[in-house]
């Protein structure tokens, strides 16, 4: 106990910056109306769809990429000389009025039409926001330590929103959980209302440019710094193992092994689990090893994990006992460590290799070519898995692995110093 408080501590130490402290509160709250959407959104593609919600909320995801991939870089060059606090009031807004209206949908195309705004306006939310923090805490500690917070807030909102939720139902319908997400957003937008923000840096004469030299800024960044281009393949060493969770899970455990749902549950917990306990020791790693390394040790270990799962479903995973199902959880845990220890670092990456004028369209690349990652992965781990079985599926994964952090490793190590 004391030494989980000993590591805790330097981390809360960085919500003595108010303007931080006030934004943390945003991004906190917003999440929960995101985990409350989440499921809302379930509930309602079963209204509308019925058997079909699945194909529905597919389509829907479908979307939320693509939106994520085009959209940002997109919003950011036509927003590149705003101001960040109304960029970022705006888009809380337009998400707080699209949640007021899911409860009144009715059509599938309806649904659609609201996916691709709200998605949107998060496209525009999320790099801008993560391009003020640096500015905000421009010591390197208090920036790791705000990255591992906000991990850490990711990972709690992932295991607790499913089971806040799941109580709500008990009292009142589930279109009252959109209320639930309006007011998150709502009170994000109030929060950021009421901060500070430090004055975004002007753009430099090299930035400046027409519509399309401004939305391929940050992308040309990241193709054409080795560090950066680094973080860009171990993206995909990243998404790899994040779609062999998000997509089959729930076939290995429910299908192939044939558990309960509680089962399914703690599974899933697993991986947050260990997702939380590395945020928690990464500035220490970080300090102590660098970023790059911290970054090589997680694609490896995710390497380490799907080679695992290939073994148990190539043993065959439905067996009576718990052995192997433990071994499962084992190796979710140690998925959700490596993609901690991968995605944790490249904020810190992206800030040393860019000046500050440059953080908007940066952080807007990766946010769009990290998810860009997930429009290779997602099939794979889907269409390969149903087609081909889950041995292979795993195995594609783990190959997509072995290339993100073999590819990124070698993009990095040609720069002067490993960091």
């Amino acid at each position: 106990m004391t030494t989980v408080r000993a590591r805790v501590s330097p981390l809360l130490s960085v919500l003595r910056h108010r303007t931080y402290r006030r934004l943390f509160t945003a991004q906190i709250v917003a999440l929960v109306g995101t985990g409350l959407l989440t499921v809302a959104l379930g509930l309602l593609a079963f209204d509308i769809a019925g058997g079909d919600a699945g194909l529905v909320l597919g389509t829907a995801l479908t979307i939320k990429i693509l939106v994520y991939v085009i959209g940002a870089p997109t919003i950011t060059a036509m927003a590149a000389k705003l101001p960040d606090k109304p960029v970022l009031i705006t888009a809380d807004i337009i998400r707080v009025a699209i949640a007021l209206c899911l409860p009144f949908i009715h059509s599938e195309w309806q649904l659609y039409v609201a996916i691709f705004l709200l998605q949107a306006a998060s496209a525009t939310f999320t790099p801008t926001f993560q391009s003020v923090i640096p500015q905000v805490l421009p010591d390197e500690d208090d920036y790791t330590n705000a990255l591992s917070l906000s991990r850490m807030a990711y990972d709690v909102e992932q295991i607790t929103s499913p089971a806040v939720a799941a109580l709500l139902l008990i009292v009142m319908s589930y279109h009252n959980l959109f209320i639930g997400t309006a007011m998150g957003f709502f009170v994000s937008a109030l929060m950021v209302i009421g901060t500070k923000l430090p004055v975004r840096p002007q753009l430099s004469e090299s930035a400046e440019g027409g519509f399309f030299a401004r939305m391929f800024r940050g992308v040309g960044l990241m193709v054409s710094l080795p560090e950066l281009r680094g973080v860009l393949w171990f993206n995909l060493a990243v998404a790899a193992p994040m779609a062999m969770v998000m997509i089959n899970t729930v076939v290995i455990v429910r299908g192939e092994m044939g558990r309960s749902d509680t089962a399914l549950a703690i599974t899933l917990g697993a991986f947050g689990a260990g997702s939380l306990m590395t945020a928690l020791v990464l500035p220490r790693m970080l300090s102590a090893v660098g970023d790059v390394r911290v970054m090589v040790c997680g694609a490896g270990a995710g390497v380490g994990a799907l080679v695992g799962v290939m073994a148990i479903l190539w043993r065959g995973a439905h067996y009576d006992g718990y052995g192997l199902w433990a071994l499962l959880i084992v190796l979710w845990f140690v998925l959700g460590s490596a993609t901690s220890a991968l995605q944790t670092p490249m904020s810190r990456v992206l800030r040393r290799n860019v000046e500050p004028d440059a953080y908007t369209c940066i952080f807007a690349a990766q946010f769009s070519l990290s998810h860009a990652c997930y429009l290779v992965t997602y099939p794979v781990a889907g269409f390969i898995g149903v087609r081909f079985g889950l041995t292979v599926a795993s195995g594609a994964l783990l190959v997509l692995t072995v290339l993100g952090g073999v590819a990124g490793w070698s993009a990095i190590r040609r720069t002067t110093a490993v960091a």
